[in-house]
């Protein structure tokens, strides 16, 4: 499959936007990002959803909440848990039936996100080529 061309804005952009932001507000309160952490970490644990299932969730939910940090963050760990351009397009298509209109503002921001974050981790053509 082709790597969609994406627009700069939906996925790292927001992620390097947001950092900053967050050690400030972390150091004010360390042990609220403390149990955010925990909790993190508890609901992402494999069980009998895997982490690309859950991680999609993730995704579909932060398209129906219009919350682009959510959108940047679960694209990124959608893709390192081994998710799919189509499988990510599926969980977005799904947000369609269930929000509405907002959802096709808000999906296409995610699968932007997600095919700049594929791109990213995939091989360059030079790489894949020799392998």
């Amino acid at each position: 499959m082709t790597p969609t061309t994406h627009t700069a804005g939906h996925g790292k952009d927001v992620l390097d936007d947001l950092s900053p932001l967050h050690r400030a507000l972390r150091r004010a309160i360390p042990d609220v990002y403390q149990g955010f952490g925990e909790l993190h970490k508890a609901s992402f644990a494999p069980g009998a959803l895997d982490v690309k299932t859950k991680e999609l969730i993730a995704v579909a939910i932060g398209v129906v909440e219009s919350c682009d940090g959510c959108i940047a963050s679960h694209t990124q760990a959608a893709v390192r848990a081994g998710a799919t351009r189509q499988e990510a397009a599926e969980a977005i298509g799904v947000t369609f039936l269930m929000n509405g209109g907002p959802a096709t503002i808000y999906g296409p921001r995610a699968y932007d996100a997600f095919c700049e974050f594929a791109d990213a981790a995939a091989p360059t053509q030079e790489e894949s080529t020799h392998a």
